[in-house]
């Protein structure tokens, strides 16, 4: 696992998603102190806001490309959420 001190802001996506995914496992694990327990917990909250963070930009980057009235694209525009 990656240092407390590791800017969680730098890590892409798919880092923050891998390091979230070993503090998940080492806090089922249950072989964890309960101080531990706990700073692994605020780290995995952290993380996992970043992630959220992470997709929604990603969707808000998501468009649909617009067309003509002959099929022809015209540019694009936001997708509407569902």
């Amino acid at each position: 696992m990656s240092d407390d001190n590791n800017d969680i802001s730098q890590m892409s996506f798919e880092q923050a998603m891998a390091e979230l995914e070993q503090v998940v496992s080492r806090l089922e694990s249950g072989d964890v102190a309960l101080e531990e327990s706990i700073t692994l917990y605020e780290r995995g909250a952290a993380l996992r806001e970043h992630c959220a963070g992470k997709l929604k930009q990603a969707e808000e980057k998501i468009a649909k490309i617009t067309l003509d009235g002959s099929g022809a694209p015209t540019g694009t525009q936001p997708m509407e959420p569902q």
